[in-house]
């Protein structure tokens, strides 16, 4: 079992280890009396068959079935509450550990695994394992169990009789193991199959919009379908093995009760054994091969539960790329806002030789207010991105208020840092709600204030219940402009010391977005901001303009400065006033 800290499968076993126990000890008791109920009711018949059998004796056996009975009945249900208790708890403490982990994921960490494939990790994939659970205490020591009581009954009865078993259990445990080896892997190519239905539909129901703005329904429901198609033949494939298992091992258990009822019959007539033991030891068949079907059909759950549980891992066991493990100050707060950037390069891709990022050098000192401008791909998203560790810088170093963000613990860091994301998203709730990601304790007039320094106030207040308003997932319900105001208000209710817009006012209108500019200037001035856009006008009023191409700072100052000393600056200005016409 790999050892990364923190994750153990006995962890989650342990906390309900009674369940674990008592589950299967309720199974044995069932299994008593299963393998007594076939003697008693051979008494019963041989005694018949020999004209002796009273009346006494029919009571007391009848007390006994009766007694055996109930005892199976009480060891059947107390079994199945305890195994479902167990593996359910087991199931729910797994479900919350792996949605902490994902948490603490970072944003390379989460491009290794998709979204879909993550929610199926989740929720497919740990009921997978607590299906075996539950299958696996109920079964577990049952199946074995009655396999080896009824084989001990049956050889007690007739040990010639029982040497058939030395040819019907060789051939069933050689069936159990080919189709084993062939469910295997069918199983696990199930499991990756579900992963991309589910990536295909979170997909689809999340840019729905898109979809029929461009009236690609059909589109989207070939790509479903061709989805959809490929799990149905897996999972045909999966699952042929089991339709195709359980006839196989009915044959083999029905040859062998006819085998015996061949053989037995002729030495009940030879006298060498009594009719109630021949019955009694064909129910003895059944059971022993009935236990060995019970076992084949486990092995096939876990066959799917170790493909799901292997998964499991994968996601338990991923290596975090950010983490306080190096935190020199877990305690330090952000103070004021100063940012450097010392001789910073980046890749996305470790191994590859281009850099997003090369050789950054840049200082902001606190309370400034810096634009960042620069084509698509130039790695301005990247550069703020760092800043809040999202991502690691692979050279160099990031320090806020002079010390390294990786000494910073990642709560504290984050909490100084406010980021307004390209793709933003509001989540199912309220407005206030939503606000109140900024501060959690904020009372309605702050919250209200944060919205007007947003220019958000107004239009929310127009909406039925106003800040009551509820928002669909994904703020579905409310336009792009809106969207982005009311993150920026999210944003702004934390009250960081460094607040990072990164192209959050694309859907703004210009006057808006002058407005939501003079409200930062003249309300929220003790804050870093660094605003990311691509319109000049959105920036040139900045203490600072930060121009970067294809990762590289190529020119720093004042909108006047720029305008005279570098040239790509000149030429974006120009190309949106018309002048370079």
């Amino acid at each position: 079992m790999h050892k990364q800290k923190g994750f153990y499968w006995f962890k989650y076993i342990k906390p309900y280890l009674p369940y674990f126990i008592i589950g299967p000890l309720c199974m044995i008791v069932e299994v008593i009396g299963e393998v007594v109920m076939p003697k008693l009711l051979s008494v019963v018949i041989n005694q018949a068959n020999a004209g002796t059998l009273t009346d006494g004796i029919s009571l007391g056996i009848m007390a006994g079935m009766i007694g055996c009975a109930i005892l199976m009945m009480t060891g059947g249900v107390g079994g199945a509450y305890f195994a479902s208790k167990a593996a359910v708890s087991f199931a729910a403490d797994l479900r919350s550990d792996m949605y902490r982990r994902v948490q603490q994921f970072s944003f390379a960490n989460i491009d290794r695994f998709s979204t879909g494939s993550l929610v199926t990790r989740m929720t497919n994939d740990i009921t997978q394992v607590q299906n075996l659970i539950a299958t696996a205490l109920r079964m577990a020591l049952r199946a074995p169990g009655m396999m080896i009581a009824a084989l001990i009954m049956a050889i007690i009865l007739n040990p010639s009789l029982s040497l058939v078993f030395a040819v019907s259990i060789p051939l069933v445990l050689v069936t159990v193991v080919f189709i084993i080896r062939m469910g295997f892997p069918r199983f696990a190519a199930l499991q990756d199959k579900v992963d991309n239905l589910n990536n295909t539909i979170q997909e689809d129901v999340t840019n729905v919009r898109v979809v029929k703005s461009f009236v690609r329904e059909d589109y989207e429901i070939d790509r479903f379908g061709k989805a959809n198609s490929e799990l149905k033949k897996t999972g045909m494939s999966a699952f042929r093995v089991m339709i195709f298992m359980q006839p196989v091992m009915t044959l083999l258990m029905y040859a062998t009760v006819i085998t015996v009822i061949l053989l037995g019959g002729r030495i009940v007539l030879s006298g060498d054994m009594e009719v109630g033991d021949l019955s009694a030891f064909i129910t003895y068949v059944t059971q022993v091969l009935s236990s060995l079907i019970m076992i084949t059909f486990m092995l096939m759950f876990s066959s799917r539960a170790l493909a799901s549980a292997k998964r499991i891992r994968e996601v338990m066991e991923e290596k975090l790329d950010l983490s306080d493990e190096n935190a020199s100050f877990p305690d330090l707060d952000v103070s004021h806002g100063e940012i450097e950037f010392r001789n910073v390069t980046f890749r996305y891709f470790k191994d590859s030789a281009d850099s997003v990022l090369s050789g950054i050098n840049l200082r902001i000192p606190a309370g400034k207010t810096v634009g960042i401008i620069g084509s698509t791909g130039s790695g301005k998203s990247t550069l703020v991105s760092l800043i809040p560790r999202l991502y690691d810088c692979d050279e160099g170093e990031v320090l806020v208020d002079g010390v390294n963000v990786k000494e910073y613990s990642l709560e504290k860091l984050r909490d100084g840092v406010s980021m307004v994301l390209q793709n933003n998203m509001l989540f199912s709730g309220s407005v206030s709600d939503n606000l109140r990601w900024g501060d959690e304790n904020a009372d309605d007039d702050t919250v209200r204030h944060a919205a007007k320094q947003a220019q958000a106030d107004k239009f929310v207040s127009s909406f039925p219940g106003g800040y009551e308003y509820q928002i669909g997932q994904g703020g579905t319900n409310v336009s792009g402009g809106q969207k982005q105001r009311l993150c920026i208000a999210r944003a702004l209710l934390s009250r960081p010391k460094i607040l990072i817009l990164d192209d959050s006012t694309s859907a703004v209108d210009t006057a808006t977005e002058a407005q939501i500019r003079t409200a930062l200037r003249e309300e929220v001035h003790d804050a870093t901001k660094i605003i990311i856009a691509q319109r000049i006008s959105s920036v040139q009023d900045a203490d600072m303009i930060v121009v970067l191409n294809e990762g590289r700072i190529t020119g720093c100052g004042t909108h006047d400065e720029l305008l005279s000393s570098n040239t790509e600056y000149r030429e974006i200005y120009d190309s949106q006033t018309g002048k370079g016409a």
